[in-house]
């Protein structure tokens, strides 16, 4: 098609809770993606780590334009540098790349929404070569100190097919003009640039500290589409953080022997023999 810039590469999505998508590239057509996505490949798709996305934006300049470009990627916790997947072949060839986490992947075909989306930080998997993988700032005060997962972000810009990953069930909503929408900040996955996106505190401070929510929460504003996650990777993170034995603790994660009777001196020791743990 002309004036598409992006590679036109068609895509299958395999799995539930733990899912995949499988790009089939024709010859001399070209994926990008976060270095340690992929799963699996042809044998005719070589694989190679360039400076940024491999866009046409990212590829204008000199070399100094392109390191500027990809040390900013550093402040959204990326690696400077990104791997393009060519197929080389004469025949199709395929590529699968996997979801860090339990989720789901949404496919987002950027013409579709005006060529520009927003997401996460962690959430961008792969995507058409062609793609501009960049960064967004929020420039509110209020957002930039206190924003947390929402201060930093990526834009996704082109005209090619993108593949964002997020945690739990995603929920797609069109926000309405001035419809206004309050989520986790953890739990924005994206949206459109029409949309507007705020911090805003969490009611008073006897609910912000002992409601368990947090001090501050997002204030998505319409009119433009949203995407949400019930699973945030830092609440899961978190869970499994403070569910994990303590150092120099013991390993029988809510026994009675071991933790309730004589503080886990005598007793703390036959929960250990009966959970089979004998430290040799």
């Amino acid at each position: 098609m002309s004036g598409n810039y992006a590679d036109e590469i068609d895509y299958k999505i395999f799995g539930s809770e733990m899912q995949f998508v499988e790009v089939e590239l024709d010859p001399d057509e070209s994926v990008i993606a976060e270095a340690g996505a992929m799963m699996y490949k042809d044998s005719t798709i070589v694989m190679d780590t360039i400076f940024g996305d491999g866009s046409a934006k990212s590829n204008q300049g000199g070399f100094f334009d392109k390191l500027v470009g990809a040390g900013k990627r550093l402040l959204t916790g990326e690696s400077l540098f990104m791997t393009v997947f060519t197929n080389t072949g004469r025949n199709k060839g395929k590529a699968a790349f996997g979801a860090p986490y339990p989720g789901n992947i949404i496919p987002v075909h950027l013409p579709e929404i005006g060529g520009t989306i927003i997401c996460q930080k962690d959430s961008f998997l792969c995507a058409a070569k062609g793609v501009s993988v960049g960064i967004h700032l929020q420039r509110k005060i209020m957002t930039g100190l206190f924003g947390g997962e929402g201060f930093i972000m990526q834009k996704l810009e082109g005209d090619g097919l993108a593949f964002m990953h997020a945690g739990g069930t995603i929920v797609e909503r069109h926000l309405q003009p001035g419809e206004v929408l309050h989520v986790d900040t953890g739990c924005v996955v994206a949206f459109e640039p029409s949309v507007q996106f705020e911090i805003q505190q969490a009611g008073n401070v006897k609910t912000a500290l002992l409601g368990g929510e947090g001090l501050f929460f997002a204030v998505l504003s319409g009119p433009g589409k949203i995407w949400l996650q019930s699973l945030p990777f830092s609440r899961l993170a978190g869970r499994m953080l403070a569910a994990a034995p303590k150092q120099g603790g013991s390993k029988e994660e809510g026994s009675i022997l071991g933790k309730t009777v004589l503080g886990g001196t005598v007793l703390g020791g036959l929960g250990s023999f009966l959970s089979g743990d004998d430290n040799d």
